[in-house]
């Protein structure tokens, strides 16, 4: 049997392939069937009609460097792959990770077709040339549509950050002008350089976020520094900061168990507030926003709650990633005041550096809950950085 027939005769055999690998990614291990099937059907199809256009020497040429016209199988090839590249980015794939799939999709056909001992036949090197040039053509396409799409959230993500930046600094710019103009004790001076202060330091959290965020994304890793502490303790009084800083809304604290354990109070602190400004921000007004913590050996666990709208399944495998969460034109992203939009990915960090994860679920019945679960004894974790310390911090 030809290549190109073995394909379209062992479509299930093949998807499965392709299920189970994409399920072995991360980012897939939560997915369900059809989404971890995404477009691998129109795939394959567009691949066998590409294998079985005409095509002469010059035109393989041309189009081993990408200059060939467009013909009905090579724009089929080039349209499911942009769609599912575009897709696995919304799910939390990396480039690398759907360039994968394509490199187990080429190693599953061959493989299964050479295990199914077909028999000889002349156009059999033909077969595997054009199965192969297609595929090349399929990860070609996919890597332009995945960086052109992550080019624009990266400039809508830069656009925010400059917008959100210049809002404070404006305040300074202005409070600093009127300043020398008002007596030295008046309460004028007080207000004005009180405004200095509250600016400032938004743009301080604005930067620090900033930061941590590049240095993750550059691999230098979330540093952490774990040391024995009380996590029932830090919850409570980040429960009463919240409470004192929001009394118009109906806060709640509960723990359980032992949540004694080694991990960074500060880097905790950080990513627990920034889960509770994201429900306080996002919640309905009339509906309390929760606190839980709990012991569930050898793990310790910290759920945030809120109810109101839930998130869209649309959105929800993306909800960890700033530049893609809310890029399409219909959810826009809003941020909190004071806040770049890097909350929840700073929190999946705190939990990763922790040797534990994020989970997020949001329904209308039962509200929008996020839970961290970190081991009790955490141990810092790090990676190669791909630039030093140093030039981390002269950036």
């Amino acid at each position: 049997m030809r290549l190109g027939d073995f394909i379209e005769s062992n479509l299930e055999l093949v998807l499965v392939e392709w299920e189970v690998f994409a399920r072995s990614i991360a980012a897939g291990e939560k997915m369900d069937v059809p989404a971890l099937r995404d477009h691998a059907h129109d795939i394959l199809k567009a691949t066998t009609h590409d294998m079985r256009s005409s095509q002469d020497a010059g035109e393989q040429k041309e189009k081993s460097k990408g200059r060939r016209p467009l013909q009905d199988g090579s724009a089929a090839l080039n349209l499911a792959s942009e769609l599912h590249a575009i897709d696995r980015l919304g799910s939390g794939f990396d480039l690398l990770e759907v360039v994968s799939e394509y490199r187990a999709l080429r190693a599953s056909v061959l493989r299964l077709w050479h295990e199914s001992r077909p028999a000889a036949h002349e156009t059999d090197l033909a077969d595997v040339t054009r199965f192969n040039e297609s595929i090349d053509q399929l990860v070609t396409k996919a890597v332009q549509s995945y960086t052109k799409k992550v080019d624009q959230a990266r400039d809508m993500f830069l656009a925010i950050l400059s917008h959100d930046l210049r809002n404070p600094l404006n305040s300074i710019a202005m409070s600093a002008e009127v300043l020398p103009h008002v007596g030295r004790d008046t309460g004028d001076a007080h207000k004005y350089a009180d405004q200095i202060a509250t600016n400032v330091s938004v743009m301080g959290r604005m930067i620090s976020d900033l930061l941590d965020y590049t240095r993750t994304r550059l691999g230098a890793g979330m540093p952490v520094s774990p040391e024995s502490m009380d996590l029932e303790a830090l919850g409570r009084e980040l429960f009463n900061e919240f409470c004192t800083a929001h009394r118009d809304r109906e806060i709640r604290f509960g723990a359980s168990g032992d949540l004694h354990g080694e991990w960074d109070t500060d880097r905790v602190r950080q990513a627990i507030s920034n889960l509770m400004g994201n429900a306080i921000q996002h919640g309905s007004p009339s509906q309390p926003v929760e606190l839980n913590l709990r012991s569930d050996e050898p793990d310790v666990v910290i759920e945030v709650h809120n109810g109101g709208e839930p998130i869209s399944p649309g959105e929800l495998p993306k909800i960890f990633d700033p530049l893609i969460r809310g890029s399409s034109a219909g959810q826009p992203k809003k941020n909190r005041p004071g806040s770049i939009g890097l909350g929840l990915y700073i929190a999946r960090e705190v939990a990763k550096s922790h040797s534990g994860r994020i989970d997020v679920t949001s329904t209308a019945e039962e509200g929008t809950s996020f839970t961290i679960r970190i081991p009790r004894h955490a141990k810092a974790t790090s990676a190669p950085p791909v630039m030093d310390e140093q030039q981390i911090r002269n950036m």
